[in-house]
């Protein structure tokens, strides 16, 4: 299985990016999808999550200017970033709980994308 994200880049205080996070391999179903973002020598913390059932849970720093969403029929997974601030700078990971064809429940993460946000 592969998470490949997309959507990271430069932008300025106040702007919006689209990260997009695409699964592909022998994947059942997927369970979870997140977002986590680290920036150096921090550890990497949760962004946002959505089950998938659509339930989602929000980070209290991007609450409001942050939106999750997933297609389930492309096993793809959004996060829609509004306002953003320096401080929201980091890699950002995609990551999946997939059930296997096996039926073997696996956490997979993505790659990572850099998202820079100038003042």
């Amino acid at each position: 299985v592969q998470l490949v994200e997309s959507g990271g880049g430069l932008v300025q205080a106040g702007g919006s990016l689209r990260l997009s996070c695409a699964a592909s391999g022998s994947i059942f179903s997927i369970n979870t999808m997140g977002w986590y973002r680290q920036v150096p020598g921090k550890q990497r913390e949760l962004v946002a999550s959505i089950t998938s059932g659509g339930s989602t849970n929000y980070a209290d720093s991007v609450k409001g200017r942050f939106t999750i969403s997933r297609d389930n029929a492309k096993n793809t997974v959004y996060l829609q970033m509004s306002s953003l601030k320096p401080e929201d700078t980091a890699v950002y990971y995609c990551n999946a709980e997939v059930v296997l064809v096996s039926r073997a429940t696996v956490h997979y993460w993505g790659q990572g994308t850099q998202v820079t946000v100038s003042s």
